[in-house]
This record gives C-alpha cells, sequence and structure tokens, in this order.
C-alpha cells in the first residue's frame, strides 16, 4: 500500500516467544508428513518392537501366561542390558529408514524454491532455523527410540522391584545418551545433504550410500591389511561401539589369525577393534564436519559465480 495513505497498522496481536519461535517449522512439518499413509503405516510398525518387548518382560513376571503359552521362565531371553542393546539396535534401523523418509527434503525444498531468505528476512536466526528443522527430526525419532525404551526400561522396574532399578539404572542412561547420539547423527547428516542437493531422490539417495559405502570399504580394507581399522570408517560399526560402551557390554573382540611370513614359517597375529574413544572422536568429527556444511550453505542469499 502506499505509505501516504497512512491506514498500516503494527501487529497488535500476542508475539510468540523468542525461545519458542524454531517450534513452528515442526509444527506445520508435522501436518504435511502424517498426511502420507506410507509414512503413517511406518511409523505405526515402528511401534510393533517395542510392544513385543513388553510381552516379553510381561511374560517373565507372569506364570499363568507362561502356563497357558507352555513356555518355561528359563527359555525367555534374560530382561538384561543385552536386551536393551537389542531393542536399540533394532529401533535404530527403523529410525534410520524413518529418518530417510522425512529428512532429505527438510531443507532442499527451502534451497530449491529460493525460500531461505523468506525465512531469515524474518526475526529468525540461522540458528533458530536450523534447530527448528532438526526438532523435526528430534521429535519424531525420539518417539521410536529413547521414550519406549525408557517406558520398557520402567515397565521392568515396575515388575522387578527396586533393587532391580537401583542396580541397573545405568541401562536408563544408556538407552537416553545412546538413542540421542545416534538421532542427532541422523539429523546432522541428513540436514547437511540437504542443504547441498536440492533433488529430494538424490538426497535420500547420498544418505543412504553414506552409511553402507563405507561400511563396505571398511571390510575390505579389513580384509587387505588383515586389521579392524576399517571399522572407524563405517558409521554403522562406530555406533554399536558405542552403545556397547554405554551399556557395558563393548570387548574388543580378539581373534588371533595366521599370517605366511618368508622361509615357509607362520605366525600368529591378534586382531582388535579399535578402542572405544576412537569411536566416539570419529562420531564426534562427523558431526562437527556435517555442522560446518549446513551453516556454510543455509544463507539467505546465494552466490552464483
Amino acid at each position: 500500500m502506499a505509505v501516504y495513505e497512512h491506514s498500516y497498522k503494527p501487529f497488535a496481536g500476542e508475539l510468540t516467544p523468542e525461545w519458542s519461535r524454531f517450534l513452528i517449522i515442526p509444527r506445520h512439518a508435522f501436518r504435511s508428513v502424517f498426511q502420507s499413509k506410507l509414512f503413517t503405516a511406518f511409523f505405526v510398525i515402528c511401534m510393533i518392537y517395542p510392544l513385543v518387548a513388553a510381552i516379553l518382560i510381561y511374560l517373565h513376571h507372569n506364570s499363568q501366561a507362561l502356563g497357558i503359552f507352555q513356555v518355561k521362565v528359563t527359555d525367555l531371553i534374560p530382561i538384561d542390558a543385552s536386551f536393551f542393546l537389542v531393542y536399540m539396535v533394532v529401533q535404530g534401523q527403523f529410525s534410520f529408514y524413518l529418518n530417510l523418509l522425512v529428512g532429505p527434503p527438510l531443507i532442499s525444498r527451502d534451497v530449491a524454491n529460493n525460500a531461505l531468505p523468506l525465512y531469515l528476512a524474518r526475526p529468525f536466526t540461522q540458528s533458530e532455523y536450523v534447530l527448528g528443522k532438526m526438532s523435526v527430526l528430534f521429535i519424531l525419532l525420539s518417539f521410536i527410540t529413547w521414550i519406549p525404551g525408557l517406558l520398557l526400561f520402567f515397565f521392568q522396574a515396575y515388575l522387578e522391584g527396586a533393587g532391580w532399578f537401583a542396580s541397573n539404572l545405568h541401562i536408563a542412561g544408556a538407552i537416553f545418551i545412546g538413542s540421542w547420539i545416534w538421532i542427532l547423527l541422523l539429523a546432522l547428516m541428513s540436514l547437511s545433504i540437504s542443504a547441498w542437493v536440492k533433488w529430494r531422490l538424490a538426497a535420500s539417495a547420498a544418505l543412504f550410500a553414506l552409511f553402507f559405502i563405507p561400511a563396505i570399504f571398511g571390510t575390505i580394507i579389513n580384509e587387505l591389511f588383515r586389521t579392524r581399522l576399517g571399522n572407524l570408517v563405517s558409521l554403522t560399526s562406530l555406533i554399536q561401539a558405542v552403545w556397547s560402551g554405554l551399556f557395558g557390554t563393548f570387548d574388543r573382540n580378539p581373534a588371533e589369525i595366521r599370517m605366511r611370513t618368508g622361509g615357509g614359517r607362520y605366525s600368529i597375529i591378534t586382531l582388535l577393534d579399535p578402542p572405544l574413544w576412537s569411536s566416539w572422536l570419529m562420531l564426534g568429527l562427523i558431526c562437527i564436519g556435517c555442522l560446518f556444511l549446513l551453516y556454510r550453505k543455509v544463507r539467505a542469499y546465494e552466490v552464483v559465480k
């Protein structure tokens, strides 16, 4: 409108608090995400294993149900750190594929349609924009990882008693910390790829390749050089090592192999998995690299050379 008419008025409604402005992004994102029947069906499938785990926990404390199914307590899977570690592995795989459906288009659509200036021209910082996009994945992946995991832990503690809860409290911490490490890694990798690759299918393929091609490459390194340092380039090996360390089941898995030397002689070499600290270091470097790529691309303008 023309300025001389003086008919414009400032906004008189209630202002959103600055700390929660980034939540507008996941609120609108969830509307479009759950419109997909494929995504909704897969999200429901992700809840099947926690339900199965809850049934196994319940059977351990219900003799009548065991009698109906004619199952002995000794035949059931023990409810210990290994039980919850398996839960993390299964739900971690589900969360990867869920992230594959949601993560790649989060920023690529804004970049392809030149929408970043519209976001950042408002009282919305670059960090709030990134946090808002990441919170979409944070919320969705939390509902299939640490939230049902902690519910299973407290369900077992309720049935077993306070003694089991006190002696296994570290399992709850491992579920929470391990889940957030995995969620943060998935969110950073998917958003950094989404920011640089505008085509959704290409971004999804790149994310898929980054998890599986290095694993194959690491296996080749281990076989060629008779080592296990190749595990340091495999994201799945890194996260499994970190999870095992959190649950107290980490083992460097020593194995002896025979190698032929000169003169027809053989020498025994002991192979060990990389130390736990190296897995933490590699995951940290990957996250830092993703943040660098992300903030390098998320800008209100683009320089074309």
